[in-house]
């Protein structure tokens, strides 16, 4: 019996309506304009015709003959290739810009402006521009520095804190300089944004991968400024909390990150060491820091008694936090076990794709196409063609 109720359809993303012209590559532009992407925004990836992103050529591994790397941060885009150098490319640059509401680029400090393509040549056109300028290590005394993710965490400190002690420092294990960058870009955009909505008003947001380093450690950046400490590797402990650190279970590797007194005591009650909680020297974390070899050495004779799983459940229960040191297949099958819907099918958004980290109730991130192929769509951008977004599959 046919109904008359007609068929309720998925709402537009927050972002629906916001063009933005990107001339980003690699990472901390990308993956920011990914993320505004998945919010409904419509990303225009300018790209060079020879070869495009950067990323395009990382690989292995490849999935459909492209690289992971590029697949991973530019879905829901739209490419266009424009040789920049070239007049008639840029006079099409121009335009697209000239209709942007927002504009990201990670060029060399002076780049764009020596293309015309400056913040304040392009607001004499277009004012209520909002242009995002990503940098190494700033646009003034860093202009020169190339601002590649590996060399930020070395100049920046945090190889100085990661890895073990007396080490030559460690890198993190993916480009985290760039992501947190991404992030601080993405939140500036925003707020900018917000800012043109009151005013009219475009303005420049710049960012740099030092600077949100800096910002993004913390604790250990507070310790330097407000204390004088210089901080050093640690292995996997911490300077400020013990036992928050890495223990051999019966079987494998097994974290404990104990945060207070109360866990603490509860931690010695189900391993079978409950006089270790009334002992002087660990009886507060400020005492369990100052002895933080001595506890470590009781609490490793009783954790290697039992399996990481048996550690897990049982820990878990009391409210301790622990657990395994999973592989990125572990830590999927934790997501989907948790219903945290971490991973895409393969099917609009392209391959291997994680999905957007934050829920709306409202209005949810949406897969609309997978990563571009160079130049995919430089006719349809050119003719000022808009995208339907009908095609939202919000999480």
């Amino acid at each position: 019996m046919p109904t008359d109720h007609p068929q309720e359809l998925p709402a537009p993303g927050a972002l629906s309506g916001i063009v933005v012209a990107d001339f980003g590559r690699v990472l901390a532009g990308p993956y920011m304009t990914m993320l505004l992407a998945d919010l409904g925004a419509d990303v225009i990836k300018i790209e060079r015709p020879d070869g495009g992103d950067d990323t395009r050529a990382w690989g292995p591994p490849f999935a459909d003959g492209q690289a992971t790397y590029f697949l991973g941060v530019n879905r829901n885009k739209r490419s266009v290739a424009l040789d920049l150098a070239d007049p008639d490319g840029l006079a099409a640059a121009r335009s697209i810009v000239d209709r942007a509401d927002v504009l990201v680029e990670n060029f060399r400090p002076g780049t764009m402006e020596k293309l015309g393509l400056g913040f304040e040549e392009v607001r004499r056109t277009n004012p209520g521009l909002v242009y995002c300028s990503v940098t190494g290590f700033g646009a003034d005394g860093g202009a020169a520095l190339p601002g590649y993710d590996l060399l930020v965490q070395a100049m920046g400190g945090l190889m100085s804190v990661t890895g073990e002690p007396g080490g030559r420092g460690t890198k993190a294990g993916v480009a985290l300089v760039d992501v947190i960058t991404g992030l601080h870009a993405g939140l500036g955009v925003l707020a900018a944004l917000r800012h043109r909505e009151r005013t009219g008003e475009g303005q420049r947001v710049e960012v740099s991968l030092l600077g949100s380093l800096l910002s993004a450690l913390t604790n250990q950046a507070a310790a330097h400024l407000g204390a004088g400490v210089v901080p050093r590797a640690m292995g996997n402990r911490h300077p400020s909390i013990t036992p928050y650190e890495v223990f051999e279970a019966r079987d494998r590797p097994l974290v404990l990150a104990v945060g207070n007194d109360r866990q603490f005591r509860a931690l010695c009650e189900r391993i079978g060491r409950a006089e270790l909680a009334g002992d002087e020297r660990f009886a507060t974390n400020t005492a369990r820091v100052a002895h933080r070899d001595a506890l470590t050495a009781e609490l490793s004779g009783a954790l290697a008694a039992r399996t990481a799983d048996d550690w897990f459940e049982e820990l878990t229960a009391a409210g301790v936090p622990c657990g395994p040191i999973n592989d990125l297949a572990g830590a999927f099958a934790l997501a989907d076990r948790l219903g945290l819907d971490a991973r895409l099918p393969g099917d609009a958004a392209g391959p291997g794709q994680v999905a957007h980290p934050v829920r709306f109730g409202a209005t949810p991130p949406s897969y609309r196409s997978a990563p571009p192929r160079l130049g995919q769509h430089t006719d349809e951008i050119l003719a000022g063609v808009t995208p339907v977004d009908d095609s939202n599959t919000g999480l």
